[in-house]
């Protein structure tokens, strides 16, 4: 359900959008294009029309054209979810002041699960003063999105900051060997810290620091306490070909059990399955320390790539055409916030098969290694 602010339409063209918008949501993306723009020609000034043909923009990588419809929509109705839809748009053309600001929006949107310490007698950090200060790190979203944000905690405290950093338990142990000095707490039921000065949203750390494409912090951060028993010598790869189920954009992400075997049949050596089921790793702590004896990692986008990317080693991430996250960029191969990554990207086919190829023949000529 999207906000009231929305304008309304008559009943006809109403129709018309509720069937585009069935259209979208079941990735029938050329109808539901279609539709929306038949919307628009009727009701130009349909800000829920504007909103979802910008959704869609996004959705296919179209990041100009939907930042423009995203903006329209805006200045017809200001919603959180048009807000939010603009901040995503120009965080993936890493237009990253603005879109920092507007990423906030996620928070007023119920449907998206986000929620913010209620109640809670202390100020959100804005960009204050931290020297001498004590700023809680509350955690959100995915382990990816923890592991990705968490690279902030050394700047903080090199602004004299007392850090506690709150994360989901499996995070405890590789968190609080990374960040010396960091206090860090599994955020399960009840979690006891002192009294901070200022508080803050893991996600929305990057706007008071004022992180920009050139300042992004992107040296490995990521270290592992724990052992993992001595693997056989020779070339070793870590596979990762699911994400979490619970990830909107899963379906897309994710591999078929059928395209894990077309995969796994051109890596080359020893190929280690990295879901904890399969590896018995206890936390991330374990994962990592497997990951370190690892020559690569190759991935769909899911936590393993933050994990390996925050650990510096060489790992290939694969990206579906529809959904891309914002993280990853309008980019060909690299990523700024992981140098040690390669992307390999699906074309407008949406078929996995020549991904999976053009990462077997990297394989066969020997380009072990992250970037372009």
């Amino acid at each position: 359900m999207l906000s009231p602010l929305f304008t309304p339409i008559d009943p006809a063209t109403g129709r018309l959008l509720a069937q585009a918008i069935a259209d979208l949501e079941a990735d029938r993306l050329v109808q539901a294009e279609q539709g929306l723009r038949r919307v628009l020609l009727a009701a130009p000034k349909s800000s829920e029309a504007r909103h979802r043909l910008g959704q869609l923009l996004y959705r296919t990588g179209r990041y100009s054209q939907a930042e423009a419809e995203l903006r329209r929509a805006l200045a017809i109705a200001p919603t959180p979810e048009t807000r939010l839809g603009l901040g995503l748009t120009l965080m993936a053309q890493g237009q990253y002041p603005e879109g920092w600001a507007l990423y906030g929006a996620r928070h007023e949107i119920a449907a998206k699960g986000l929620p913010r310490p209620q109640d809670f007698p202390h100020p959100e950090w804005r960009g204050e003063d931290l020297n001498g200060k004590h700023i809680v790190i509350f955690p959100e979203q995915g382990f990816g999105d923890q592991i990705q944000f968490a690279r902030f905690t050394p700047q903080l405290q090199a602004l004299g900051a007392d850090v506690t950093l709150l994360c989901r338990p499996t995070l405890e142990r590789l968190f609080a060997h990374s960040f010396p000095g960091a206090r860090v707490l599994a955020a399960a039921g009840a979690v006891e810290f002192p009294d901070p000065d200022y508080w803050v949203m893991a996600g929305g750390l990057p706007a008071p620091l004022g992180t920009t494409l050139e300042t992004l912090p992107a040296q490995p951060y990521l270290t592992t306490p724990s052992t993992w028993p001595t693997l056989p010598p020779g070339l070793k790869i870590g596979l990762a070909t699911r994400g979490s189920p619970t990830n909107g954009n899963d379906r897309h992400r994710s591999l078929t059990p059928e395209q894990a075997a077309e995969l796994t049949a051109v890596l080359p050596g020893q190929v280690i399955d990295l879901d904890p089921v399969v590896s018995g790793a206890r936390d991330f702590a374990d994962t990592a320390a497997l990951i370190a004896q690892l020559d690569l990692v190759v991935t769909v986008d899911s936590s393993m790539a933050h994990l390996a990317g925050g650990m510096g080693k060489p790992c290939w991430v694969m990206l579906s055409v529809l959904g891309v996250d914002w993280r990853w960029l309008d980019r060909a191969t690299d990523s700024p916030w992981y140098p040690s990554v390669r992307l390999y990207r699906q074309g407008a086919d949406h078929a996995w098969g020549p991904v999976i190829a053009a990462i077997g023949a990297d394989l066969a000529r020997g380009k072990i290694g992250g970037g372009r």
